[in-house]
């Protein structure tokens, strides 16, 4: 994922967190967490647009509400600000005790905020719980490979996985796979209301929740009897203010009204807010990718239409990626702060190709008009083709219609497309794209962990978040086989098969890769340490001067 200030960090990430995979993440023995570093007390305001789905982690697998989940649920293991492997959080140690075991030993007398008991039942229940709801929305797909939990005593959790030699599944559990839930409050088969959750307290991260408005205003407070892998918060109470759109949001931190702003002004805004005197733009490691999906049951010639042709479908999806310019977008729309993506793993990562340059349009990134002529041609379509494109105006940032003003322009241009291009709401959004309502649709991917597993088991496995009914046996076969994969030179010959067959497929076509952005006040500390290649911002690293 990335073009940034911090790339052999980024590179350094995933190397860390592959060679722990298979050795033990070990603390000193008895310890009961960091508590060094203690609450300096005060408050800080956090400013976003990026709204939370669900605070119940078994319905959630989106930025808005990992960015929450992150401050206030425990991790089994994690990654410490600017580190750079997978170490035990919650967890006294972790360690793979077999080629399809991985054992974790809990740290003693652990409880949440509400006062009950936090043990080894509470893991199982967690992840259990997670594969059984199987939301539309939320992270079970990441746990495809895990296939059972054995609880031996209060403090010891088994897993069992199907694949042998797992290496991503110490990243997993640093995911949005991974807070651990109160088993005594959260039903085992159906969500939890966000605010119900509020008000039971079942937190045993850094921050207990003390005032819960949905996608308005959350105030946190220091958790006292929080152990784990970061630091007390520094900063006692923190409010999250949440803005329909990123104006207000760029005035209010312009203004100093909020101290941070994380997530999402423009690439207008930023670039105006580098020259204020009272606030600093900083950037760290990127990740971030921005795509198009396909439905294959509902796009143009989809399965479930009455003109259904899969090879016209076909057809249709690689003249839209022979058309695309992403140089323009970039450059027109984002100013340089994303740069050009042409597969569906980040550029940085072992194994990342860049096959889509080669496939279409030029051959060298930029589009051709005359190649998508030739495969409408070749599949027997004439006329225009009418693309129903549906994008989010507030998830993803503000720029996001100009983004696709920009895709459908270069469509129409064509000749050979025409677009209905709408928006909806990132609440019903991420609700509508699950029940084929959008043939062809925005999304952004921020990842769960620095591995290029993460670019291709959430998306192409089957039944995967994405919903758009693509299934690739040969796809499916060769993820399950480079996760078992120590051999890094091997893992990566697979991981780039991978990159290649899905090219040729497009059941999604990236467009751009992005660096991670956050305003602050002049005597705001902290946020450099939380950007990081983890892609956790962590409240309880920030403080005031």
């Amino acid at each position: 994922m990335s073009k940034n200030t911090s790339r052999l960090r980024y590179i350094a990430a995933f190397a860390g967190v592959s060679a722990l995979a298979l050795t033990a993440c070990t603390g000193p023995a008895g310890n009961t967490g960091n508590t060094t570093g203690g609450t300096s007390g005060g408050s800080l305001t956090i400013g976003t647009t990026d709204k939370v789905v669900a605070l119940d982690p078994a319905g959630s697998y989106d930025n808005g509400s990992l960015f929450m989940e992150t401050q206030v649920y425990p991790f089994l293991v994690n990654i410490k600000p600017q580190g750079n492997e997978v170490e035990p959080d919650l967890a006294e140690s972790a360690s793979f005790t077999k080629p399809t075991e991985y054992t974790v030993k809990l740290r003693p007398n652990l409880k949440f905020a509400n006062g009950h008991t936090l043990d080894s039942k509470d893991v199982k229940f967690s992840f259990d719980r997670i594969i059984k709801i199987n939301d539309e929305n939320g992270p079970a797909s990441l746990l495809t490979n895990l296939a059972s939990i054995a609880t031996p005593d209060a403090n010891t959790v088994v897993f069992t996985l199907k694949q042998p030699n797992d290496q991503t599944f110490p990243g997993v559990l640093t995911s949005s796979a991974g807070p651990i839930v109160d088993d005594e409050v959260f039903p085992a088969d159906k969500l939890m209301t966000d605010e119900d959750i509020a008000k039971a307290h079942p937190f045993a991260g850094a921050y207990d929740v003390t005032s819960y408005t949905k996608n308005q205003l959350v105030s946190l407070k220091a958790n006292p009897g929080y152990v784990g892998l970061v630091e007390k918060a520094k900063t006692d109470v923190v409010n999250v203010q949440y803005y329909a759109n990123s104006n207000n949001l760029k005035l209010d931190i312009q203004t100093n009204k909020i101290d941070v702003a994380w997530r999402s002004l423009s690439a207008t805004d930023i670039g105006d807010l580098k020259t204020k005197d009272n606030v600093t733009v900083h950037t760290g490691p990127g990740g971030e990718l921005r795509y198009m999906v396909f439905n294959f049951d509902t796009m143009p010639f989809g399965t479930k239409t009455p003109e259904a042709d899969p090879k016209k479908a076909l057809a249709v999806r690689q003249a839209i990626a022979d058309l695309v310019d992403r140089k323009a977008i970039s450059e027109d729309v984002y100013k340089g702060t994303y740069t050009p993506a042409y597969s569906p793993v980040v550029s940085g990562l072992p194994g990342a190709t860049e096959p889509l340059k080669s496939l279409y349009g030029d051959g060298s990134g930029a589009p051709s008009l005359d190649k998508a002529k030739q495969r409408l041609s070749d599949a027997g379509i004439s006329g225009p083709v009418t693309v129903n494109l549906q994008y989010n105006p507030d998830h993803y940032g503000p720029s996001s219609g100009d983004e696709y003003a920009k895709v459908k322009d270069q469509l129409e241009k064509s000749g050979l497309f025409k677009v209905n291009l709408q928006s909806t709401e990132w609440t019903q959004y991420s609700k509508d794209r699950t029940k084929d309502l959008y043939p062809v649709y925005q999304l952004g991917w921020f990842p769960d962990y620095s591995d290029a597993d993460n670019y291709l088991t959430p998306f192409f496995v089957k039944d995967n978040f994405l919903h758009n009914h693509y299934d690739n046996a040969e796809v499916q076969k060769l993820i399950s086989e480079q996760q078992g994969t120590s051999d890094k030179a091997k893992r990566a010959e697979l991981i780039g098969q991978i990159q290649e067959l899905e090219a040729k497929d497009l059941s999604t076509l990236p467009l751009l890769q992005g660096n991670q952005i956050a305003v602050a006040g002049k005597n705001v500390d902290g946020v450099d340490t939380t950007l990081d290649a983890a892609f956790k911002f962590r409240l309880a690293v920030i403080s005031k001067k």
